[in-house]
């Protein structure tokens, strides 16, 4: 159903040149700096190492925005850019981003890296961004309805849903052996693409057991318009558990468990139930947030996902760099994610499952972490 896309460098066929005496008539040779390797059929070259790069990141609603943003900064200047690292506004509107992006277009970016605040209403500052020379990279979120979005950056988000679907199973399972199960569904923002993403891939693991009668949504809403958490705000979804409960958990009725499809929002859903006096639930998450990783440490939270930034933004200055060399930063992925217009190339990290019997090895390696699991 998908495409095969790859961008390549079209070059131009290869003729004999016959170079005269008088040098204003000659082929351009694409040296020193000229930007091109004109009839020569050289590679096109790439941009002074010490150029602007830009990034756009949405509001700082989650850990992993907050050190992006640090990582981004000293990793570019590092690698010798000029870093331009903005976030958009508290309220997450994404006019701010908007704004922020044509000024990076303004002070000659040549490459723009966005965490789109919505995903649906950049096609226009990417249009610009294009016209400009600069490329456009998405990171983690992937900007939809744009031939201009030149690459994808970001941890497979629909193996993420995936994990988490099988998760909840599991940790049900493991809690209870026999169904059936009642849970209930939680999705992300509805601005956000990654949001359905997650919703689908779990929805991928749920469904067929859903249609089996092995697990039963209580409240019967199963809609991603049903179960969207308007800006990823914690305080949203609090209110949404606190109206299932009343509504759909009278009485003796249990919920097993519940999809979250972030730490944030599994910790006020916990909060949520909690506060009802019911007994703990199987509660996914997603980020491996500092006070989820402590939850699930606890017993209460049962998993999340290890993204870890510090990969996610290597990666991408990673392929900045290649770009400045005027070299094709290397993709592994050219058919699953469509923006509604193309399949964008794309980089995919894996991302992993953590429980409270993996966590130790998953955070091996992180000095935040790791030591909150021994």
């Amino acid at each position: 159903m998908r495409n095969l896309l790859t961008k390549g460098v079209v070059l131009g066929a290869a003729a004999l040149l016959v170079l005269t005496a008088c040098g204003s008539e000659r082929d351009d040779e694409g040296d020193s700096g000229s930007g091109g390797g004109g009839s020569t059929g050289e590679a096109e070259a790439g941009f002074a190492a010490d150029s602007l790069v830009g990034v756009a990141l949405p509001a700082k609603t989650s850990e992993n925005w907050v050190l992006a943003g640090d990582l981004f900064t000293n990793g570019l200047k590092e690698a010798g850019f000029q870093a331009d690292v903005q976030y958009a506004g508290a309220s997450t509107t994404v006019a701010d981003q908007q704004q922020q992006i044509n000024a990076m277009v303004t002070k000659g970016a040549k490459v723009i890296v966005i965490g789109a605040t919505d995903a649906k209403q950049l096609s226009t500052q990417v249009a610009q961004a294009k016209q400009s020379g600069a490329t456009v990279i998405a990171y983690d979120r992937l900007i939809a309805n744009t031939p201009d979005l030149d690459y994808y950056v970001a941890f497979d988000n629909f193996k993420v849903g995936e994990l988490q679907g099988q998760a909840l199973l599991d940790g049900m399972k493991a809690k209870k052996p026999n169904g059936p199960y009642t849970i209930e569904l939680f999705s992300g923002s509805p601005d956000d693409n990654n949001s359905k993403v997650f919703f689908d891939g779990a929805m991928s693991i749920l469904q067929p057991a859903i249609e089996s009668g092995d697990v039963v949504v209580g409240s019967k809403q199963t809609d991603i318009k049903q179960t969207a958490t308007q800006g990823w705000e914690a305080e949203n979804a609090q209110s949404r558990m606190d109206s299932l409960l009343n509504s759909a958990y009278t009485g003796d009725k249990e919920l097993d468990g519940v999809l979250s499809p972030n730490d944030n929002l599994a910790r006020a859903i916990l909060t949520s139930v909690e506060g009802a006096g019911k007994p703990v639930p199987v509660v996914t998450g997603q980020d491996s947030e500092v006070e989820s990783v402590k939850s699930i440490m606890a017993g209460k939270q049962y998993s999340t996902i290890n993204k870890d930034t510090r990969k996610l933004v290597a990666q991408t200055i990673t392929m900045v760099k290649s770009l400045q060399a005027g070299d094709e930063p290397e993709v592994n992925d050219t058919e699953s994610y469509d923006n509604g217009v193309k399949v964008i190339p794309s980089y995919l990290l894996d991302p992993v499952i953590v429980t409270k019997e993996n966590a130790a090895e998953a955070y091996a390696d992180d000095p935040t972490l790791g030591p909150l699991t021994k």
